[in-house]
């Protein structure tokens, strides 16, 4: 049996579409499947969204995306886990892709990522790069992350001590462990950041996390990209 997990606080613009796309996705498949929704101390509709979406919701308080996404696997019945953000879409392509490689041997993977539209220049310019980059490390994106349930429970699961940049530290440990993919299929995730973000902001802010290292996503403060007010995306229709 599948399981999607997906990790929410405050989606309540984008939960509804996502969790429609898992259920369209999932259902193409013929497999099996459940989606719980982990909703983190939403103070808006996700839990509402998320229950009238057929989807099971375990409530937690972590506001930490690593406890969270943990939280989703041990309410979990699957053999496969899938973590799909909240505002992030699937299609039946991209999870039969991760089912096939799964029965080739495959422990775990992540998947090819695209935005949706529209998104400045310099994004469209640098994901194709940065895809190519993870596809070559073998790092999923946090926004899509396939295991299976044994795999997953042998590393740990996502580290704790991590803030952000959990989905790079369970990549390599999943691949110490055996094999791990990175699909040709994609997902398309939300773009709203990079639309209510200028650049400077973002690249700055990126720079800052680079140069103080590990520590930097060990501990909540100066991660407000994450963990900060959500700023409203521009794109009113997102």
């Amino acid at each position: 049996m599948l399981s999607f997990i997906v990790p929410a606080h405050n989606e309540e613009r984008l939960l509804r579409a996502s969790l429609g796309a898992i259920h369209q996705a999932a259902a193409a498949t013929g497999e099996s499947y459940e989606v719980v929704v982990v909703d983190d101390a939403s103070t808006d509709q996700t839990s509402v969204i998320a229950q009238s979406s057929n989807a099971r919701v375990v409530r937690v308080a972590h506001r930490q995306i690593a406890a969270t996404r943990n939280s989703g696997a041990k309410a979990a019945s699957g053999d496969l886990f899938i973590f799909v953000d909240a505002d992030t879409k699937v299609s039946a392509e991209v999870i039969r892709a991760a089912i096939s490689a799964v029965r080739d041997g495959a422990i775990g993977g992540g998947a090819a990522v695209e935005f949706d539209k529209p998104v400045p220049l310099y994004a469209r310019l640098l994901l194709p790069i940065l895809v190519l980059s993870f596809r070559i490390r073998r790092i999923a994106a946090g926004c899509f992350i396939f295991c299976t349930r044994s795999a997953f429970f042998a590393v740990g699961g996502f580290d704790e001590a991590y803030y952000a940049a959990e989905e790079i530290v369970i990549s390599r440990a999943l691949r110490r462990d055996g094999k791990f993919v990175i699909l040709r299929a994609a997902v398309t995730t939300s773009g709203r950041k990079l639309r209510a973000y200028p650049a400077r902001e973002l690249m700055t802010s990126m720079f800052r996390l680079a140069r103080r290292g590990r520590k930097a996503v060990q501990q909540r403060e100066g991660l407000e990209l994450w963990y900060g007010e959500r700023r409203d995306d521009p794109r009113r229709d997102a």
